[in-house]
């Protein structure tokens, strides 16, 4: 079991880790602030291609128009690129993405290919590559597992673009069902069924759509597969802040108390900050009527540059959903900011694919915020891609004696399946399939059922 701590957590030497926002009314307590970063998902999930396939990450920069890691970093910050980034025109764009393609099988990239060979995708995914028709069939056991997976995959890859552009613009307003009602996606679209549907059959009929497969030259899919890569896009968008709606409900947190509701997401990076539309988190307003007010704070050593704008708390009004974020480790910023009363202790803190399970770097990262959040009986939820990352994100959790409430598959998860760039064949995955949700540790419970029957027999 692991040591207990007390309440007042040292700084590691080391950082948590774990889409541009046009925000609605932003309350952060202070401007933006920098804190020495250690481990990020960012930039471990970055340099780990080299794991598999040695050289990608040097190749993705180079067709970036980049010669270093650092002036990658400075995109997914939300800074300024560097002078030459970014593409002419959609065509260039697609080529440059499929020069980054390598053989699945013996792992050459484009560049290591004689003149006269050429990469060639699967025919019927048209998403992974090999050299030659020996690679092609010795891989062929393990491709046609996901094949037809990977070729939505495939869709999703080029439709996300439509988001990026502002041609794809997400259904919103209030809930016209109960929220006990609405369950899960299923429900949602059903809930949503009218106005979806219009805006499925605008964006289908769109030149942004028609230009989208002129350039990058493929046969466009029949309009059903279209309408199904939309929809599954909507729930990478939409699944955090129902996620974070689904947490607030399982864990009986009160959103109608005066003064407003925080949700802190802790680990946040890129993915939560960079590309987040201010109208994703409107759908958790909706998901409350007469909430009294929802800030939810984006913590973490990743969190977007210019993401953060300060203002007053106080602003925080009924009815509305404010977002924040704090470029930091989480237990510094707890003790400069929530232990000293600048801000309001949390009411959910949750933290999206934390990733402590993978690494030793991570896990000394989020030892001191796990610790936090046990010791401080702050109701909070984890999720995870996969069941083998909840059976040791569990183990993990049950060693450090938090008191599991709860855990199993998130009826909001992202259904858009999520191919591992750097190992193709493996089953693809989906962000936030499956959630932990625990409060306060298994000891402090021990003690209250001995207090309550030594009491009860009193």
């Amino acid at each position: 079991m692991a040591q207990r701590s007390r309440r007042r957590h040292k700084k590691p030497p080391s950082s948590v880790a774990p889409v541009v926002v046009t925000l609605p009314t932003v309350v952060t307590p202070v401007p933006l602030t920098l804190s020495k970063p250690g481990p990020s998902i960012d930039t471990l999930g970055f340099f780990s291609l080299e794991n598999n396939v040695p050289g990608l990450s040097q190749l993705i920069l180079q067709k970036l128009n980049m010669k270093r890691y650092e002036e990658y970093k400075l995109v997914l910050d939300g800074d300024t690129p560097v002078s030459g980034f970014g593409y002419r025109c959609l065509q260039e764009m697609f080529q440059k993405m499929e020069d980054t393609f390598f053989c699945v099988h013996c792992k050459v990239l484009p560049s290591g290919l004689s003149n006269s060979k050429v990469l060639w995708h699967c025919k019927r995914c048209r998403n992974v590559y090999y050299c030659g028709p020996e690679c092609q069939r010795s891989d062929s056991p393990a491709h046609r597992r996901v094949c037809q997976e990977l070729r939505l995959v495939a869709v999703d890859r080029l439709m996300e673009w439509l988001p990026v552009t502002g041609d794809f613009v997400l259904p919103s307003g209030p809930w016209s069902w109960l929220t006990k009602v609405v369950q899960g996606w299923d429900t949602w679209f059903s809930m949503r069924h009218l106005q979806l549907e219009a805006t499925l059959d605008a964006v289908l009929g769109s030149q942004a759509m028609t230009t989208l497969w002129a350039s990058v030259g493929w046969p466009r899919p029949d309009p059903d597969v279209l309408q199904g890569s939309l929809k599954q896009l909507l729930t990478v968008a939409l699944s955090r802040p129902l996620t974070l709606g689904f947490g607030l409900q399982a864990l009986g947190i009160n959103v109608g108390k005066v003064g407003g509701s925080t949700v802190h997401v802790v680990g946040a990076s890129h993915a939560e900050t960079f590309l987040t539309h201010s109208g994703d988190y409107d759908e958790l307003g909706y998901m409350f009527p007469g909430h009294l007010g929802l800030h939810v704070i984006m913590v973490g050593v990743d969190v977007a540059a210019g993401f953060s704008q300060s203002a007053s708390p106080s602003l925080l009004e009924p009815g509305t959903v404010q977002l924040s974020g704090h470029r930091g480790l989480y237990h510094d910023f707890w003790e400069e900011q929530v232990e000293s009363g600048q801000i309001a202790h949390p009411d959910l803190v949750v933290a999206f694919h934390p990733g402590f399970h993978a690494s030793p770097d991570l896990m000394e990262a989020w030892l001191p915020t796990l610790l936090l959040l046990r010791d401080y009986e702050i109701p909070t939820m984890i999720t995870v891609y996969s069941q083998q990352e909840l059976a040791a994100s569990l183990q993990i959790l049950v060693d450090l004696d938090t008191h599991i409430t709860a855990y199993g598959a998130n009826p909001f998860a992202s259904l858009k399946p999520e191919q591992v760039y750097s190992n193709p064949n493996k089953q693809p995955v989906y962000c936030s399939a499956y959630y932990i949700m625990f409060l306060g540790s298994s000891c402090q419970l021990d003690k209250r059922q001995l207090e309550e029957k030594v009491n009860g027999r009193v």
